[in-house]
């Protein structure tokens, strides 16, 4: 007989890695659905409790950065405006990655460590097609 392996928590692979900007008023883990936004007039598209993955914000990010559970930029460092909101606002934030806008799948679920500044997304599919035989 086949059980179906839970992997509705297994984020195992590794996306990105950067700078902890901000670890957020949580325990530093945030998972949610990924938007990827390139530009300004693109932040409409995120919804609360969303991800926002941008090459770097500015003030015009501030509406989409204030309905963000987490904030990952290719670009910053610890004086870059998504750090400085991040902390103002409390919002975990990881900066500096270089990469996450080309990695990250507009609407896929990750997960943000802002503790070690990691991002993951659901181990592989593929993984032992994802059954364990008993």
């Amino acid at each position: 007989m086949k059980e179906e392996k839970n992997t509705q928590n297994d984020f195992s692979e590794i996306v990105t890695k950067g700078h902890v900007a901000s670890r957020g008023l949580n325990s530093g883990i945030t998972v949610g659905i990924a938007k990827v936004i390139l530009s300004p007039e693109d932040t409409i598209r995120l919804q609360r409790g969303e991800i926002l993955v941008t090459t770097m914000t500015t003030p015009d990010y501030s509406i989409a950065i204030s309905r963000a559970a987490a904030i990952v930029t290719d670009e910053g460092g610890v004086t870059c405006h998504a750090a400085i909101v991040s902390r103002e606002l409390g919002i975990p934030c990881v900066i500096g990655t270089e990469n996450a806008t080309k990695l990250v799948k507009d609407g896929e679920k990750l997960k943000v460590d802002s503790n070690e500044g990691v991002i993951y997304r659901r181990g592989s599919q593929n993984e032992e097609d994802n059954l364990l035989e008993q």
